[in-house]
């Protein structure tokens, strides 16, 4: 269990304050998404890690071998390897005697797939996540029950990457293990809009306040 698994940079926050998880699209990096990240939670100490795949030269967290076509293998070693960088960080903040109040995700594209399953391989370990244009062409198996956890989607009804039909039924699926699911749709295709970042913001702040 490593905190330097991933190339990744940190934001420091309050100490005892929550933790925040981000994981850039495709293409990206760890730099995509620590600005929205602190503009959502000014006081969360913020960890971005950077995909560990090429694909032509663009960083992703686990290989495909077309659109929506993935790697199940490599999405397997990638979930488990994620896993395991995010306890870290939580671990060693316990060590510090600082535990997060609590632990967040939030992921855009590629980022949202991985941290999808992550939540699915370890459901007890983030308190809320945010899933923006998430494509999980699979039938999920969550190891355990999604219980208690707070899981935002936010989706494109002309998303050319993502099917809305998809996002639908990936909601399906997190209700029927029991998450708290909330779903934010806008008009348009894969790009994130302005209401998405609203209601992520909505999401974070109610938790943040035990709500």
């Amino acid at each position: 269990m490593s905190k330097d698994a991933y190339i990744h940079k940190v934001l420091p926050g309050s100490p005892g304050g929550p933790m925040l998880f981000v994981f850039h699209g495709t293409g990206g990096d760890e730099s995509q998404l620590l600005s929205p990240g602190r503009d959502l939670m000014p006081q969360a100490t913020i960890i971005s890690p950077r995909g560990d795949v090429s694909e032509h030269g663009a960083a992703r967290f686990f290989r495909r071998t077309g659109e929506g076509v993935y790697d199940m293998d490599d999405l397997a070693r990638g979930t488990s390897k994620m896993a395991e960088f995010v306890k870290a960080h939580v671990e060693a903040a316990h060590v510090g005697a600082a535990k997060p109040s609590a632990v967040l995700g939030l992921g855009y594209s590629n980022g949202a797939n991985i941290l999808a399953s992550v939540v699915f391989a370890e459901p007890a370990l983030f308190d809320a996540t945010v899933l923006m244009h998430p494509l999980i062409p699979f039938e999920p198996k969550v190891e355990g029950s999604l219980a208690g956890r707070h899981i935002l989607l936010t989706a494109g009804k002309r998303d050319p990457i993502c099917p809305p039909n998809l996002t639908t039924r990936l909601e399906a699926y997190l209700r029927a293990d029991g998450a708290d699911v909330t779903v934010e749709w806008h008009e348009g295709g894969h790009e994130v809009r302005p209401n998405e970042i609203e209601a992520a913001r909505r999401l974070f702040a109610g938790v943040a306040q035990g709500v």
